[in-house]
């Protein structure tokens, strides 16, 4: 039987990365994460600081610091193991393939570079062959009015930006060499809910407009339900659920998801209180036995202490790591005060 499906832009497979520490020891930041990112999907990553996602983008892009170290897996760009790479054969992928909006946008930009000449700069870098000064100077004006700055802007300096337009600009940059696929981190941090609202239209027309792959990383699960299609829950370095962002904002089946939510306010439906997420992530110098949730789990049992879940299918697209997802309760939990 000839298999029809569509290859994905991107496939991460068994992605395994640790950090060393001072002292000894390593930290098991990312363990065993794997999935798949369609052409023109938009795909968040959620969890609790601390929890993985920024290093799984940084994993991607293989900007990693010299105490990380990949351990094993495999990140397929289109049908390219950027594992495989050499630097300068992965430096050549970087923002022409795969590019990211860090967080932190006030602090992205040199104070004594104008925003556009840095925005060239990129370009001088990456792009094959390299832009004239009034072919750079075109893209950055067109990247400019796509994520709503005014042209006039371009020969400014980052202190004549507000936080917004800063924000902005570092989505201009990361578009500045037409990548398959862009990396979101947390590019809201920092900003007020009206500007954050904006940023986020903005992150969804370019996405509808270029037919971009997004992956949108973010702490704030409300976030990510309103701009993804996909959603994957990270729990100390791990996966532990994965489906369509609907179903598992409607039917969460993980427990951790089921608490997330339930500690997560909504501004829509009928008013109730929420559930406290109790105890703090484990230390991944030395992760619990078995299922790293269960010291926090209110459906823990015996296997869950001694045995580890794997991600498990249980329906179109959705997968959990889970030994006892069919006793999560279809509703939110409550706060007993």
């Amino acid at each position: 039987m000839t298999d029809t499906r569509i290859a994905p832009i991107l496939e991460v497979k068994n992605l395994v990365m640790n950090y060393e520490v001072k002292g000894g020891g390593m930290v098991s930041a990312v363990e065993d994460v794997s999935f798949e990112l369609q052409k023109g999907q938009s795909l968040g990553l959620v969890g609790e600081s601390g929890c993985g996602k920024t290093s799984v983008a940084l994993s991607l892009l293989r900007l990693l610091s010299s105490n990380a170290k990949i351990l094993g897996g495999e990140i397929k760009l289109d049908g390219v193991n950027l594992l495989e790479l050499d630097k300068e054969e992965m430096r050549q992928h970087r923002w022409t393939d795969i590019s990211m909006v860090f967080q932190g946008a006030m602090n992205s930009w040199n104070p004594v570079y104008k925003v556009g000449d840095q925005i060239r700069e990129a370009m001088d870098i990456h792009w094959d062959p390299k832009p004239s000064a009034a072919q750079a100077r075109e893209k950055t004006i067109e990247l400019f009015e796509l994520v709503g700055i005014n042209p006039e802007m371009i020969d400014r300096y980052p202190h004549e930006f507000s936080g917004g337009m800063k924000q902005r600009a570092v989505i201009a940059m990361a578009l500045s060499c037409d990548p398959k696929v862009i990396i979101a981190d947390e590019p809201t941090t920092a900003l007020d809910v009206i500007v954050q609202e904006q940023i986020l239209a903005e992150l969804k027309k370019i996405q509808r407009d270029l037919g971009m792959s997004i992956i949108y990383i973010s702490h704030d699960i409300a976030v990510i339900a309103e701009i993804t299609d996909a959603m994957g829950v990270m729990y100390a370095g791990k996966l532990v659920e994965m489906g369509p962002t609907e179903e598992l904002f409607t039917r969460p089946r993980h427990p951790y998801t089921w608490l997330i939510l339930s500690s997560t306010p909504s501004i829509t439906g009928p008013r109730r209180s929420l559930a406290p997420l109790e105890g703090e992530p484990p230390n991944l110098l030395d992760p619990p036995t078995g299922c790293r949730f269960h010291p926090r789990c209110p459906f823990a049992t015996e296997i869950c202490l001694q045995e580890e879940p794997s991600l498990q299918s249980i329906g179109e697209g959705h997968t959990v790591a889970c030994w006892n997802y069919e006793q999560v309760p279809a509703t939110l939990a409550r706060s007993q005060e």
